[in-house]
């Protein structure tokens, strides 16, 4: 069978403390990739698909074993991965990349994918962002913190970090969310309709971070895909070639 299509998935957040079944969890992402494996000629994780990660120079994290073998298998056998990191898994180097053999990008991407212009992106990064968000990215990114960070005993700073991430999410106020999310909905629209003027080449924008799913067309006719998450069922987008289709399970 020849492979022809192309797959796109993000905010898995594998190995978050709010999941109550890691093990389920983790076997509904392999599940998907095991289900690809004939005809996926790409795959594009967009982010956020682990929940903490620190690349340290000699070790690794604990966890994710079936995870990662399943990405080193499609890789084998001939899956051109491409994983984009977010803002959780922001500290992907080159570890996995080796490892596994796929494609580590930081930042937006631009690829032609069947003679169509694609622009990819975790999406934190596109519409406007508090200061706060920023400068807590800039942090991240900077070497001079990421060496700082690295002297802190794992045991410590795995442990702050995904206690913070699981703060964030648990402690958001439920009475507010859908107003929160269709807010943040309406800026990445906004930012996206900005890069469409300025790009009008770029005939599909794919996106994760917001986890909540969906598909939106610019002003220029441009189509736009939220990819959602895998937190409370599975979402991703396949490109057969001429159309992309969101495929969203609970």
């Amino acid at each position: 069978m020849k492979r022809t299509k192309t797959y796109f998935a993000a905010d898995m957040h594998l190995g978050a403390r709010y999941i109550t079944d890691h093990r389920a969890h983790e076997a509904r992402v392999t599940a998907f990739l095991d289900s690809i494996k004939d005809e996926a000629k790409r795959l594009y994780l967009l982010g956020d698909v682990l929940d903490y990660w620190f690349e340290y120079n000699s070790v690794v994290p604990r966890g994710h074993v079936r995870f990662f073998g399943k990405l080193a298998e499609l890789a084998d056998s001939g899956v051109e991965i491409t994983w984009m990191t977010g803002n959780h898994d922001v500290w992907l180097r080159d570890y996995l990349r080796d490892e596994i053999g796929m494609t580590v990008v930081t930042g937006q991407l631009t690829v032609d994918i069947n003679g169509h212009r694609f622009l990819l992106s975790h999406g934190d990064d596109i519409g406007p962002r508090s200061w706060n968000y920023r400068f807590m990215k800039w942090c991240f990114l900077n070497p001079v913190c990421q060496w700082l960070y690295a002297g802190i005993h794992p045991n410590i700073s795995h442990r702050v970090a995904t206690s913070w991430s699981s703060h964030n999410r648990t402690s958001r106020k439920i009475e507010h969310e859908a107003d929160n999310m269709a807010t943040t909905v309406a800026m990445l629209n906004d930012g996206i309709e900005q890069i469409s003027r300025e790009h009008p080449d770029i005939e599909y924008f794919v996106t994760g971070h917001l986890h909540c799913p969906g598909i939106t067309h610019t002003a220029s006719g441009a189509t736009s895909v939220r990819l959602g998450d895998w937190l409370n069922g599975s979402s991703y987008a396949v490109w057969d070639g001429e159309q992309i289709e969101l495929t969203c399970n609970k």
